[in-house]
């Protein structure tokens, strides 16, 4: 079968690529897996692709579209394609009409509930909601990485039958996600170990809701330092206004520290592990790797009550869950006020977070249920291709 993706190692920069990256690695043992991605080269088993030279400068959502036209060609001879995001999605579907074979989107955000990527891809956006429309109310099946997103895909594409979209949450791998009492990260950083520090790992972009957070923070506990890997902004607008954000929170409090360029990963997960709180402000999330991420190492979180996230982040038990209302950014200092304050109920947090992200979400049994669907799928009569009547 083909998994198709944008992000792949080395490029991996966010949620879904973490999840193709751990959900190829267990597919590769049961599955003949071939991953189609974007970049340069080959090797066994993965072949990059990259957008035409022709459409350099051009719109995004064009250049993107090349890809897919390039991957959609290298798939023929493969009996089921799977996709990923709308940067793949169309590559999937042309595959399924080309080559008759079925295919499995993920989706692991809709574009009709991220208005503002209009201010990133313009008029692309357009094509993006047509593209991701286009492959979903087509696609023999559909997995949802939530319940809180099987029900956003049936209200945002009510043509699609309820029968086709299944639930298979993401997962975390736990013996990769593990505390690490190292200091060597934090040491880099200059952070002050004799002090508490929020942190937060995403990318800058309205859906993660960082404005909100660098808002938040000003007034939280003045002992505790604000750590933010933030990187990869969506636009230079974002951009900006988080730089501005940045700077002002930066005059009126001390130990704020940021670090924009993509950290090795055995660097996130000590940064994780020391953090007093992890922080998820985001206004959108399907589900939300990151908590599990923090969660596995052992840390509280303080996240959003919003899409996936409350099936992941246990309020109370795990952490704090904080309504994404008028009064979110103040809800979101008291939260964090809260788990700063009280350091014991914070410890039986973060190993409440530890054990549920064991229990519940090992890549092992996300690729088998991922399996059961691909083996019922191609189970199923296929129709022959039709080749519609000439005007």
């Amino acid at each position: 079968m083909g998994l198709l993706t944008r992000e792949y190692p080395p490029d991996v920069y966010g949620g879904a690529g973490v999840h193709v990256e751990f959900l190829a690695r267990e597919l590769g043992p049961l599955v003949d897996l071939e991953v189609h991605c974007w970049g340069e080269g080959r090797a066994e088993g993965v072949l990059r692709h990259r957008p035409w030279s022709a459409l350099d400068g051009g719109n995004d959502a064009l250049r993107t579209f090349s890809v897919d036209l390039a991957m959609t060609a290298a798939l023929e001879g493969r009996d089921l394609v799977h996709s990923h995001t709308w940067y793949a999605n169309l590559g999937g579907h042309l595959a399924k009409l080309l080559y008759g074979i079925p295919h499995v989107v993920t989706a692991h955000s809709l574009e009709p509930l991220r208005p503002w990527k209009a201010e990133q891809l313009g008029g692309g956006y357009a094509l993006s909601s047509w593209a991701e429309r286009t492959a979903i109310e087509a696609a023999d099946a559909v997995i949802a990485v939530s319940g809180a997103m099987r029900e956003d895909i049936l209200a945002c594409y009510p043509a699609l039958g309820k029968d086709r979209v299944h639930v298979v949450h993401n997962g975390i791998d736990t013996t990769l996600y593990r505390p690490d009492h190292g200091t060597g990260a934090l040491d880099r950083i200059g952070l002050d170990r004799s002090r508490p520090y929020v942190l937060f790992v995403g990318r800058i972009t309205r859906q993660k809701g960082v404005p909100h957070l660098l808002r938040a923070v000003r007034d939280i506990d003045p002992a505790a330092q604000v750590v933010l890997c933030a990187g990869a902004p969506d636009t230079p607008e974002i951009d900006r206004e988080f730089r501005d954000l940045f700077a002002e929170l930066s005059r009126v409090r001390a130990g704020v520290h940021w670090i924009p360029q993509m950290l090795p990963r055995p660097e996130v997960i000590q940064l994780l592990t020391h953090a007093a709180v992890f922080v998820c402000p985001s206004v959108y999330e399907p589900l939300g790797i990151v908590n599990l991420e923090a969660m596995a190492c052992g840390t509280p979180v303080v996240a959003s009550r919003t899409g996936g996230i409350p099936e992941v982040v246990a309020d109370g038990r795990t952490g704090v869950l904080v309504d994404v209302d008028d009064d979110f950014e103040a809800g979101l200092a008291r939260a964090l006020d809260e788990v700063l304050g009280d350091p014991e109920t914070a410890r039986r947090m973060g190993e409440a977070g530890r054990e549920r992200a064991v229990d519940e979400f090992g890549w092992d049994a996300v690729a088998r249920r991922t399996v059961r669907l691909y083996e019922e799928v191609l189970a199923r009569p296929r129709r022959r291709r039709e080749i519609p009547e000439q005007a």
